[in-house]
């Protein structure tokens, strides 16, 4: 047993086993998920803003829920940890029951906007209020530094209440919130991992395995299973908390790994969906719509539409994801306002790019197809002229003042011509068949009469 205690103290192993218990956890519950799910009917019906053409199961969140949360209170209670991260752990614990029982009901019969917005309240005032998680300096980020307590704790409400509806709306997809999320954890994760923080170490490796294992069924084609709001809202939650207690190691003086300019870090850890939450809402305003309307104009929506299909679109978008999270640390060590303005401009730059880069796909396609057209037209065309000359109708004028006979020439529509086409190309197979088969029999014929 002194073996065991030993091995899981080890925080490289606790990383580890605690992600891979709750791989294996969320991988047992979720079946059992989709099996009562298809049950009792309680199905996601396509709609005109959906991705997907048939009744899929939803309530993935609750698998990604409960392996996360038995995982994190098991390895909590093992560990051995201090009073302070006991206290948080269950504030945590606390805090997404609220937010996943409120996604239940959301996912299975709708919940009014201002309800979901109350709770998320609650949920972030748990962890503000009992165990005082909040950001407490911009350090040095457009002038501000030090925050009073007021602004301190309007800010991290602010932050949490943007991060949790920022992830629900990517949650659009195949594999990309799942995606997103574990990107987002890895990055976090391993700062907490090189600073030894036992209890961010567990949330952080047993969300990714709790979400490796939802991706599986979700991007399954015979078992498939939707996140739903269960799960976006309790994903994002999570991932502003880890985000703010990212911010407050980073400042605390006794972190042996730093990271300068964490709120820059930050930015571009969440960049995905901060960038496409900002982009839905500008265009909102500018058609003079509510930002909270539904729309498809969100940047996988775009990407589905050049073309892509739902895997190729969560891949080159967790690619541009870690981009920019490796250039926000690449430029760690310039001033920070610098950094900002530099992670600003070119994160932006390459999305652009990414649709550019798609759209000269797109219109290539398209070019090829005009021309596989036009060509077309021009042997129907061709074919026209030698075969069916009926088709040109004459209409003559008579030009009273000059006393001579004009003629101007019209073709009938293309539609039209197409028809008439495939009927002689018809009529010449036939043609072509009937001298295929005469020449046979006079082959034959003159065979058996030499014989």
């Amino acid at each position: 047993m002194k073996y065991f205690y030993d091995f899981i103290h080890n925080l490289y192993a606790l990383a580890f086993v605690g992600g891979l218990l709750s791989f294996v956890l969320a991988n047992r519950i979720i079946p059992v998920i989709i099996y009562t799910v298809r049950a009792k009917n309680l199905m996601d019906e396509p709609g005109d803003r959906s991705a997907h053409s048939r009744k899929t199961p939803t309530l993935g969140g609750v698998g990604v829920f409960a392996a996360f949360v038995v995982s994190l209170i098991l390895f909590g209670v093992v560990v051995g940890l201090e009073r302070p991260d006991l206290v948080k752990l269950l504030s945590l614990v606390l805090a997404t029951i609220i937010l996943i029982f409120l996604g239940i009901k959301d996912d299975l019969i709708a919940l009014a906007a201002r309800k979901k917005f109350l709770g998320q309240l609650i949920s972030t005032g748990i962890v503000i209020f009992l165990t005082d998680v909040r950001i407490t300096s911009f350090e040095g980020l457009l002038g501000i530094g030090e925050l009073s307590y007021f602004a301190s704790v309007l800010f991290t409400v602010f932050v949490f209440i943007l991060v949790i509806n920022a992830f629900n709306l990517i949650d659009g997809i195949d594999g990309l919130a799942g995606a997103i999320g574990i990107i987002a954890s890895i990055s976090f994760g391993l700062f907490f991992l090189l600073n030894s923080d036992f209890l961010m170490v567990l949330v952080s490796f047993s969300l990714i395995g709790a979400i490796s294992a939802f991706l599986r069924y979700n991007l399954s084609g015979t078992q498939k299973l939707f996140m739903g709001d269960s799960g976006s809202m309790v994903i994002g939650y999570l991932l502003a908390y880890q985000g703010i207690r990212f911010l407050e190691l980073n400042l605390s003086g006794s972190s042996t790994f730093t990271i300068n300019n964490g709120p820059v870090m930050l930015l571009a850890v969440l960049s995905f969906p901060l960038l496409d939450t900002l982009r839905v809402f500008v265009i909102r305003a500018r058609e003079r719509r509510s930002p909270f309307d539904a729309d498809r104009n969100h940047i996988h929506h775009r990407l589905l539409s050049l073309g892509f299909s739902h895997k190729q679109a969560t891949i080159m978008l967790s690619i541009v994801s870690v981009l920019a999270i490796e250039l926000a640390y690449l430029f760690k060590d310039l001033e920070i306002n610098l950094q900002l303005f530099i992670v600003t401009l070119i994160i932006p730059l390459i999305y652009y790019l990414l649709f550019n880069v798609t759209r000269v796909r797109e219109n290539t396609i398209k070019l090829n197809e005009v021309r596989a057209g036009k060509d077309r037209l021009r042997i129907v065309d061709m074919d026209l002229r030698k075969y069916v000359p009926i088709l040109t109708l004459r209409n003559t004028f008579i030009d009273e003042s000059r006393g001579t006979q004009k003629f101007s020439v019209k073709h009938a529509n293309q539609q039209k011509k197409m028809e008439i086409s495939e009927k002689r190309i018809k009529e010449l197979e036939k043609s072509k068949l009937h001298q295929i088969v005469s020449k046979n029999l006079k082959e034959t014929y003159k065979s058996s009469k030499s014989k």
